[in-house]
Parts: C-alpha cells; structure tokens; sequence
C-alpha cells in the first residue's frame, strides 16, 4: 500500500491502479481535474472499475462533456453574493473556507472549481464572509462545505467556528465533509473537542459504498459519537458504485451500524465529464421503493435531485 496520497499519473501507475499506456491520456485529465487518493482509499481498490476505483481514479471520459452538463449544474456561482458564501435558501447558507479536499471525486459538482490550488479564504475574505453571515438575521443555520473544511488546520477551523457560534441568529451548524472516511487519522480527539460548540453541529459524512467503512473509519466515526457529536450519511447515486438495490442496502445498514442516520441520496448532479455515472431517476425512484419494507426506515434517506431551483424530492 502506497504511504502517501496518489497525486499524478506517475503515482497512479507506480500503484499498480492504471496502466503505463494510459500516462498521455491522464496527463490530459491531470490538466484540468485534481487526483488525491489517500493510501487508505487506494488500499481499498482491487481494480479501476470497482466500487472504489470508480469513484477516484481520473478516466479520460471527464473530458468529454455532454449537451445536458453544465460546469455549474445547481447554480451556485449566480448565488454567491460574496466570495465564500452561497445563499440558496432565505434561512439557510454555505460558507467555502477551503476548496481543497483529502480526496477528489470524479463527479463532484464542483470539480470545476476543487482542487489543491483552491486554497483557503484568506483573513480579509473570511472576515467578509463571517461580516455578510452576521448582517443577514434571517440566516438561522451555517453550512460548512467546499473543499471539505475538515482539512483546514485545527487552529483555523476553531476559529471559524468560534466566530460563527458568536453570531447570535445562527442556530445550527453543520459541516459536510469525507475526512472520516477518507482521512480518518485527522478526527483526533482535539478535534472532536473543536467541534463541540456551544452552537449545536452535526457532521454529514459523504460515502457512497459500504466498503468505505474501514476499520479506521469506524474508529473516527466513534470518536465522533464518544464526543457527542451527531452524525448524517449522504450519498451519490452512482452508476458502477451503489446502483443496485443489494449495494444500496449494504451501504445504509453500515452507515446505520456505526450510528449514521442516512439522511440524503443524491441525484447526480449533472458535472461536465460525469455521464458515466448517470442513473436515471425512474431507476432510482424504483431502488427506493424495492428498499422500503425491506430495510428500517431509519436506514432509508431521502431521494434528492438538486437543481438551480433548489431540492426535490423524488423519493
């Protein structure tokens, strides 16, 4: 197993997960779509096509767009009325403090704007940020995504929170992150302390096959729970990853065994280069309804589509 994150072609050749033909065409990819696989993510693939494999090796399908996709598919730009902020919903908001992530999903909605490069809002634009969040008292609740904020320093994500727990209207907080999945070394015990504020937080963890429940992440993931801190699942539906009814059950029941209440299955969000994954909604709509009566409800989500309109529910 690789000792450090899978970054380029050459480092994804080197592990054996891509052939030494497909160098040029990765190159390609490489371009314009960041690669991190963490060695625990890279341990789990057996091959490219797999469950695991899917999700994070680079193909050069990304580079062919289709008519229906768009390079921001849920209308975040035309929402952003300051540089971090996205304000969809009049009591609700995102704030991006990061645009880097442990690990980079090849159907992220937001690939055109992830990556390494991304950085992080620096003091002046975060000080904005916090500034537009505290002048808006309709905003009740402050969700964190990106990037994946759980890989910003310990000090900087305290801080954040620190701050935004001081603006009097904003009830709730969540953060919606892979970290626990795919880096679970970094949910420390210092950390979960951070993230116990005086604000209520819950954490909504990003995994869309079973087997991304290792052993480590179970351990982060009860490090969570020992630290009070409550936890919702949210997937993809994905073509080649959950898209069966037996894959789709496993991967609820385990979410539900390590305390992880299912809470959302998404649509795929139709990403430039993403096509591969499409699964239909009639054929998503009739997963759901083989799973009902045979699994817990507290293991089914809810279907969403999310468009520039908002969130639909389809099941």
């Amino acid at each position: 197993m690789s000792l450090r994150t899978l970054r380029t072609p050459e480092d994804l050749i080197a592990a054996g997960l891509v052939p030494p033909a497909a160098r040029a065409a990765l190159t390609a990819v490489a371009a314009r779509y960041a690669t991190a696989i963490p060695p625990g993510m890279a341990a789990l693939i057996t091959a490219r096509t797999d469950p695991i494999g899917l999700q994070f090796i680079p193909d050069p399908a990304e580079l062919t767009r289709a008519a229906h996709e768009s390079a921001d598919p849920i209308g975040d730009d035309a929402l952003s009325p300051i540089k971090g902020i996205v304000h969809r919903y009049p009591d609700r908001a995102l704030l991006k403090p990061t645009l880097a992530c442990p690990v980079y999903c090849r159907f992220c909605f937001r690939r055109e704007h992830v990556g390494p490069d991304g950085g992080v809002l620096n003091d002046t634009e975060l000080d904005a940020a916090i500034g537009w969040i505290a002048g808006h008292p309709a905003i009740a609740e402050i969700i964190l995504t990106g990037g994946d904020p759980l890989i910003l320093s310990q000090r900087r994500l305290d801080d954040i929170l620190t701050r935004l727990s001081a603006i009097r209207h904003v009830k709730r907080l969540r953060i919606h992150t892979r970290v626990p999945v795919a880096a679970p070394e970094r949910i420390t015990g210092a950390l979960v302390e951070t993230l116990d504020t005086e604000t209520p937080l819950f954490i909504v963890l990003h995994a869309n096959h079973a087997s991304e429940f290792t052993a480590a992440a179970r351990d982060a993931l009860a490090r969570l729970r020992y630290g009070g801190i409550p936890v919702l699942g949210q997937s993809v539906l994905l073509r080649g990853v959950n898209d069966s009814e037996a894959a789709l059950r496993d991967l609820f029941e385990t979410m539900l065994s390590c305390r992880v209440k299912p809470y959302y299955l998404h649509q795929l969000d139709p990403a430039p280069g993403t096509a591969r994954f499409h699964v239909p909604i009639a054929e998503g709509r009739a997963l759901l309804a083989a799973l009902r009566g045979t699994v817990s409800g507290t293991a089914l989500p809810h279907y969403i589509l999310d468009a520039a309109g908002g969130k639909t529910v389809l099941g």
